[in-house]
């Protein structure tokens, strides 16, 4: 009968986080042990970050039982989610936290790369800032190296201080034996099989070059005049301060 009571306790315990891991768009978050939210050591310095802290966290461990009005019951849930969220960011950089993402993670849980000659590889959910409110969720392909937007619209929401800067590559420093190897497979342009010439490439990325400097110029307050005409490679430049 004790048995069965501390099971029982066990589940209710963890109704909220079920609910929240089993909302949709929630995906790239996992579980965080009760024990690990109980503790006031792992919460250190959230108190300033999170309105209604302590009715937040109650409701996180599933020990809210304060009446309130439906507005405040909201900015509660609000707070709540926000709250999991940075704790989030913390348990998946411990031991229990990474082995729950790499299973995640070997299922694919956060989607594939786009790019073609990647292959599919798995990616890794990365945040560009560790504050709050600064730059949502990105996905990041250890393969590639390069940092992709999530497909989903609910994913793109997320706040990616919720995950943090550091997270793939601590995981990967932990594990690894799930490094890539690097490629040095590169698309190369072609018409009608033959390589694009490199003059051709050249003078594209000169182009463009060109164009970036003429835009800082311009934001610099410094007008820019080009000669046209056939005598344009022969002229420089004239450079006109405003």
């Amino acid at each position: 009968m004790e048995d069965f009571n501390s099971e029982t306790d066990s589940d209710y315990a963890s109704y909220w986080r079920d609910w929240f891991i089993s909302t949709r768009g929630h995906e790239y978050f996992c579980e965080i042990d009760e024990e690990y939210l109980t503790d006031r050591f792992n919460l250190t310095g959230l108190q300033a970050e999170v309105q209604y802290y302590q009715y937040a966290l109650d409701l996180v461990t599933d020990q809210f039982d304060f009446e309130c009005e439906d507005d405040m019951r909201e900015q509660i849930e609000k707070s709540a989610r926000h709250l999991y969220g940075l704790v989030h960011a913390r348990y998946i950089i411990t031991t229990r936290g990474l082995a729950k993402m790499l299973e995640k993670y070997k299922k694919c849980d956060f989607g594939r790369c786009p790019r073609v000659l990647c292959r599919s590889h798995p990616l890794l959910p990365l945040g560009l800032s560790d504050l709050p409110h600064q730059k949502p969720v990105k996905l990041y392909c250890a393969k590639c190296e390069d940092v992709y937007s999530p497909k989903s619209s609910r994913h793109a929401a997320i706040d990616g201080a919720y995950f943090g800067a550091s997270f793939p590559h601590i995981l990967f420093q932990v594990y690894p034996g799930l490094i890539p190897p690097k490629s040095n497979e590169r698309y190369t342009p072609r018409c009608f099989g033959f390589k694009t010439h490199a003059q051709a490439a050249l003078s594209r990325w000169q182009e463009g070059e060109r164009d970036a400097q003429d835009a800082r110029l311009e934001k610099a307050g410094v007008e820019v005049r080009r000669v046209d005409g056939e005598d344009e490679e022969d002229e420089d430049e004239e450079v006109v301060e405003a």
